[in-house]
């Protein structure tokens, strides 16, 4: 097992990981995503039409303005996802690209 399983190993028996998820009051979601050359999430656009760096959508999802969208920690870091529900369709990768 190399270090990174080891990491995500740890932070799934930890449970904790500094995972982030407020309620949403204005509705505000993720429809479409912009991915760097290597396929890395770097934009987002909201069904409200704003678009929003990898930054300015980790704040938002952080103080609850983005619904469906959760904050945890990994390897140091705050990473944004869609939250767990089963359905591959939504999730940020999934999404179609602005």
């Amino acid at each position: 097992m190399d270090r990174f399983d080891k990491a995500y190993q740890d932070y799934l028996s930890n449970g904790s990981g500094g995972e982030t998820h407020l309620e949403n009051t204005d509705g505000m979601r993720i429809t479409a995503v912009r991915k760097n050359d290597d396929g890395d999430l770097i934009a987002f656009q909201t069904n409200t039409g704003e678009e929003l760096d990898y930054l300015q959508a980790l704040e938002a999802a952080k103080n609850g303005s983005l619904s469906g969208i959760d904050v945890f920690q990994k390897y140091g870091r705050d990473i944004i996802r869609s939250e767990p529900d089963g359905t591959k369709e939504n999730n940020l990768d999934h999404l179609p690209e602005f």
